[in-house]
């Protein structure tokens, strides 16, 4: 089954490519190429080129992959976790009493 192409509005676009020069930066600042990220994450150069793009289609995976080779997995648990408009849903259905 195919997968289909990933849309963003150009606003979230931007949040991916500011992820992905992040991304791009530690590598750099760790002095390692992409092959050697690549190969080290078990990707293809291609992929982690992708990746540092913003391309919506890498995978969440291999996103990973990557951060724990740069030795940066742990910003993983920051995803969502900070959730201050669930809370405060919660928070009002429980004053509410439903």
């Amino acid at each position: 089954m195919k997968s289909k192409k990933q849309v963003l509005f150009p606003k979230h676009q931007k949040i991916l490519e500011q992820v992905g020069e992040n991304i791009k930066l530690a590598r750099k600042r760790r002095g390692l190429t992409t092959l050697q990220v690549a190969e080290r994450a078990n990707v293809h150069s291609t992929t982690l080129y992708q990746l540092e793009k913003g391309n919506p289609g890498v995978s969440i995976g291999t996103m990973f992959n990557v951060l724990r080779v740069l030795g940066l997995q742990d910003d993983f648990l920051q995803l969502a976790a900070d959730d201050d408009l669930g809370k405060k849903l919660q928070d009002l259905k429980l004053l509410s009493g439903k």
